[in-house]
């Protein structure tokens, strides 16, 4: 409220290495951006900054070619710009992330453009392997041959990614197993709690047969499960702990009836 806002305009360089069009921001038809061909050559005097996000889970190597397209398409206008931020999808807390290849991109784009204030949003890179969704089997069901182990959380609510695009996370011992027979030994289809049909996500094999009772992991899914939740019809969210080194869980948060009810009020 003290200080003045740097306006900037979003743009889109027209090249995206996101192969899930779903998370492709640079798409045919997308709402994300404006394309060089619809500037003015003199932007608009109250115009700081350009804004790009076209990246997810990306490496280095992804953003040099983004920015050999962005400088290609936007360089006639760089100079009349203070700042340029880069968005967000840079991985760079994965173990294969080059993150000296990154230094070099930015130290080389601030060369050749030293008047531009340089922004990267790494929030996945913050949110990567912050921990697990922990859940339970409170069944296995069977039907036509298909066995579905029903687990006290829910895809539609809990991990709606794995529905959207579809994501698959890692599940902890055990192997994803795309369409295969799911009638072989120790494959199941993992379902959610919801009343949604198809509130279940894909087959997975197991080394064993599942009991009630059994905990099910799923592995990095702490960012995602708490921003994009829903409690559909009700469903409770799990609780947000902390696993301390010496074993002992911390609840941190725990939900009830009167968060959804404040949702719904």
């Amino acid at each position: 409220m003290g200080g003045r806002a740097s306006i900037g305009l979003r743009i889109n360089p027209e090249y995206s290495e996101v192969e899930t069009q779903l998370y492709n921001p640079c798409a045919p038809g997308t709402r994300f951006g404006v394309t060089a061909d619809k500037l003015p050559a003199q932007l608009p005097a109250d115009i700081e900054g350009f804004h790009c996000h076209c990246h997810c889970e990306s490496d280095a190597d992804a953003l040099g070619r983004t920015l050999e397209r962005l400088e290609q398409k936007f360089g006639p206008w760089l100079p009349q710009v203070k700042w340029l931020n880069l968005g967000g999808g840079h991985l760079m807390t994965r173990r294969d992330y080059d993150v000296e290849h990154l230094i070099s991109l930015l130290l080389g784009l601030h060369t050749r453009y030293p008047w531009l204030h340089i922004i990267l949003e790494p929030g996945s890179a913050f949110a990567w392997q912050t921990g697990p969704l922990v859940s339970h089997v409170v069944d296995v069901v069977e039907d036509k041959g298909v066995r579905t182990a029903i687990l006290d959380v829910s895809f539609t609510c809990h991990m709606p990614d794995c529905l959207e695009m579809p994501y698959y996370p890692e599940v902890r011992g055990a192997k994803h197993t795309g369409e295969e027979d799911p009638t072989s030994p120790f494959t199941y289809r993992l379902g959610g709690n919801s009343c949604l049909s198809g509130d279940f996500m894909g087959y997975w094999r197991f080394d064993h047969e599942l009991q009630p009772g059994e905990m099910i992991i799923f592995e990095d899914m702490i960012h995602y499960t708490t921003v994009k939740t829903t409690m559909f019809n009700g469903i409770q969210h799990p609780d947000i702990g902390m696993l301390h080194s010496d074993g002992k869980l911390e609840i941190l948060r725990s939900f009830g009836y009167e968060d959804y009810l404040i949702r719904m009020d």
